[in-house]
């Protein structure tokens, strides 16, 4: 009995020290807000903190601190822990994350003073409110270094980098290109969002390039039933991975004889491909007695963070897939009813063969579309994958030849006609 008493004595030892907080622990607070993204590396939040024992207000800071971090890293719509397999990494160094010293290398910033400062149970806890700006940057390198979050250069190798695009939000129809032209917010705009891609290493393309109009000119030709909406069909010629589209709201009024502007700019990530919605965010600029592009800038910043945290997320979905393609054969020449069904049925057998999986959009007498994804290894380029499709259609549909209109790094519009 008496052997006991030291180890139920450690144990009360370990748990009465626990109570007070070790140096590593979570925050007790999780309530944090996402205040502004302040640059490319760099997010502000109003985190809350709560202080127990002796020293409370020393103990509500460390605990703001670490519910700031924590925010970045759980928290919000875009945390930097996105899947269940980077959480559980994370379980096993967590403890250093949390510490006093890390801390101090991720706030780069903190608000001097306290926001709300309240005493509970009678004075034996304190919660405090304050603003901090954590650099988000740095602590993604140090959970890449700790093998918590894929190194960025690991999915780019198995993928290839991202393309993205950057066009103003215009009417079906409308070219984004002659809306930039016009409208110096939206040049502006979208310099800022290139600015923040470019920062973070990733491919951008200009969609004012002579070489992207010749291409959509040809496209269009071949696909008159995507004309009216000029963004995605562009997007899909220049072979951009995903496309961002903004708006730029401009409201202006007078505090007494001064002109006053808030800026309110929307944007939008879209996956190339199949157009589909990756993310949304509207950021809002202060008002202020600034010009209209500062005005437009902060509200840029504002809302283009959270939007590329989900670009990042649809990219690591997307390469457990492989890699994608639109697949557009348009069918000319004169084949009866049945060489029809037996082109298409040659062509899925083909598919079959060739992807790793595929999805069919259209399939008619005129126009097969399809989505395919492909083996990062063998079809890494667009013409690899087109190479393989022409041989194996030959040889599975004798009576017909595939031949290519247009082909880049996203979509392969492809023909068959009679040999």
């Amino acid at each position: 009995m008496n052997r006991l008493l030291p180890l139920a004595f450690l144990v009360l030892a370990a748990c009465a020290y626990a109570r007070k907080g070790t140096p590593g622990e979570v925050p007790r607070s999780k309530e944090a807000v996402f205040v502004e993204s302040v640059s490319p590396a760099e997010v502000k939040v109003l985190a809350t903190g709560i202080g127990v024992g002796k020293k409370l207000t020393k103990s509500a800071l460390l605990d703001a601190r670490r519910c700031a971090v924590y925010f970045v890293l759980f928290g919000g719509t875009d945390p930097l822990l996105q899947t269940r397999e980077e959480k559980d990494k994370f379980q096993l160094v967590k403890g250093k994350y949390f510490s006093p010293e890390r801390l101090s290398r991720y706030i780069t910033w903190e608000q001097e003073t306290f926001e709300s400062r309240v005493k509970m149970e009678g004075g034996k806890k304190l919660k405090v409110r304050k603003y901090f700006i954590v650099n988000k940057g740095l602590l993604r390198e140090d959970l890449v270094a700790d093998g918590v979050l894929t190194a960025r250069k690991e999915i780019t190798q198995a993928l290839g980098l991202p393309v993205i695009m950057v066009i103003p939000e215009v009417p079906k129809g409308e070219s984004p290109i002659d809306a930039m032209a016009r409208d110096p917010k939206l040049k502006q705009a979208a310099q800022v969002i290139e600015s923040y891609l470019t920062a973070r290493r990733y491919d951008v393309v200009v969609p004012e390039q002579m070489e992207t109009i010749g291409n959509l000119a040809e496209a269009q030709a071949a696909l008159k039933g995507f004309e009216e909406d000029y963004a995605y069909q562009l997007a899909l010629s220049v072979g951009s991975d995903v496309y961002i589209t903004f708006t730029v709201q401009m409201n202006e009024r007078y505090v007494g004889s001064t002109l006053v502007r808030k800026g309110m700019v929307g944007v939008r990530a879209y996956e190339t491909t199949t157009a589909r919605l990756l993310g949304t965010e509207t950021g809002y600029s202060r008002e202020r007695p600034s010009p209209e592009a500062v005005v437009v800038e902060e509200a840029v910043h504002d809302a283009v963070d959270k939007v590329l945290s989900r670009i990042m997320a649809y990219w690591k979905e997307d390469l457990e897939r492989g890699v994608q393609y639109k697949v557009i054969v348009k069918v000319e020449g004169d084949f009866d009813e049945d060489e029809l069904d037996d082109l298409t049925m040659a062509f899925s057998e083909l598919l079959d063969e060739l992807a790793e999986d595929y999805k069919e959009n259209v399939v008619t007498e005129e126009t097969m579309d399809y989505l395919v994804w492909a083996d990062p290894e063998k079809f890494a380029k667009s013409t690899k994958f087109y190479r393989a499709l022409r041989k194996g259609f030959a040889e599975k549909f004798p009576d017909g030849k595939l031949r290519r209109i247009n082909i880049n790094r996203k979509l392969l519009l492809l023909k068959v006609t009679r040999r």
